[in-house]
C-alpha cells in the first residue's frame, strides 16, 4: 500500500517533525544532561532553524536556497540582456 501525500502535506509533516526532534532534544538535555531547563530550552530553539538550514530539499532558505538564488539572479540578468 503506497501513501500520496502532496507537495503541501510533506512540508507540513516535515516541520512537525522538525519540532518533535528540538523537543526530544530539550527533554533529553533537560533529563540526560542535566542542563539548565532555559539553556535546554536555548538548545532546542536553535536546533529546529539549523536543522531547516542543513536540509538540503528545504528552498524556503538555507544552503541550497542561498545557491538557487544566485543561479536565478544569474540567469534573470542573463535574460534581460539577451532581451535588449
Amino acid at each position: 500500500m503506497k501513501i500520496k501525500i502532496d507537495e503541501t502535506k510533506k512540508k507540513m509533516l516535515k516541520s512537525y517533525l522538525r519540532a518533535v526532534l528540538a523537543s526530544a532534544f530539550v527533554l533529553a538535555l533537560a533529563l540526560v544532561a542535566d542542563i539548565r531547563p532555559e539553556l535546554a530550552v536555548l538548545g532546542g530553539a536553535l536546533l529546529a532553524p539549523v536543522a531547516k538550514w542543513i536540509d538540503p530539499s528545504e528552498t524556503d532558505f538555507g544552503i541550497i536556497a542561498d545557491k538557487s538564488m544566485a543561479e536565478i539572479k544569474k540567469l534573470a540578468a542573463k535574460s534581460k540582456k539577451t532581451e535588449k
